[in-house]
């Protein structure tokens, strides 16, 4: 998670292992297509679960994108496998991250997108591990690069992030000084957090200090919503926010002839 952490070194490394991606699930839009979203499940999850709530809320003119993590095996699980977007070792400040899962979870999201028409608006969004991998991939957005340091090609619009964290958060601020263009690119970039106080799993101070520690890079447009008496998942309150946020940030087109 490192908040607090030591500071990791970026190189030119490609990763070393395959990852196995599971199956992709994509719920079209049912109006005119303006905006696409790939939306990362939680450890454990896989992306069909989501694919369901998604085909329900009232955002016709956002097509989703719905992956499936790699099984792998998960240090915080005694290394039994399991759907995760990267390792975690522990779910604490100082516990180290994975960034050869992180850069190959956020690779496959940025090739997920790729395909998308140049005049369609994309963005991340996701669910604990998810949300930590979206938040990820904004990161090496702004900055540009991966860790691993190849290039990070999609041109993101907006980032939701619901229970999670933000990964390697300690490393950000010396990425951003020195990549010309990115403090525009981190300025620009909307993020929404959104994290239950009663959240049991990933603690709602990591939520806090995720967005404080955004705010402190430079990311100026920075949304961060608590709710009392939820826990480590999603209610409709959450969703309609969500649903709120994305029409405003990717500018959708919410009259009654989008739907046609």
């Amino acid at each position: 998670m490192s908040f607090t952490g030591p500071s990791m070194a970026s190189g030119g490394k490609t990763a070393s292992k395959a990852f196995d991606f599971g199956k992709t699930v994509v719920v079209k839009p049912k109006g005119k297509h303006q905006a696409t979203v790939v939306w990362l499940h939680g450890l454990g999850d896989n992306g069909s679960s989501w694919s369901q709530l998604l085909e329900t809320i009232p955002l016709p003119n956002i097509k989703w994108i719905c992956p499936t993590a790699p099984t792998r095996p998960v240090t915080l699980f005694g290394g039994f496998p399991s759907t995760a977007w990267f390792d975690v070792e522990e779910l604490s400040e100082d516990a180290p991250d994975d960034l050869e899962g992180l850069d190959a979870a956020a690779t496959h999201v940025a090739n997920l997108l790729s395909t998308e028409p140049a005049d369609i608006k994309v963005g991340i969004g996701g669910f604990s591990m998810g949300a930590a991998t979206a938040l990820y991939s904004g990161a090496c957005f702004s900055v540009g690069k991966y860790a691993n340091g190849n290039p990070f090609t999609s041109n993101l619009s907006a980032v939701v992030g619901l229970s999670g964290w933000l990964p390697c958060a300690k490393r950000w601020g010396k990425e951003l000084e020195g990549v010309d263009g990115a403090a525009d690119r981190a300025a620009a970039l909307p993020i929404l957090l959104c994290h239950g106080k009663a959240d049991d799993v990933v603690s709602h101070k990591y939520g806090e200090k995720s967005s404080h520690a955004l705010s402190s890079l430079g990311f100026k447009d920075v949304t961060f919503k608590s709710y009392s008496g939820l826990g480590h998942y999603t209610i409709p309150q959450e969703m309609d926010e969500v649903c709120a946020w994305l029409s405003s940030k990717l500018g959708l087109d919410t009259s009654s002839s989008s739907l046609k």
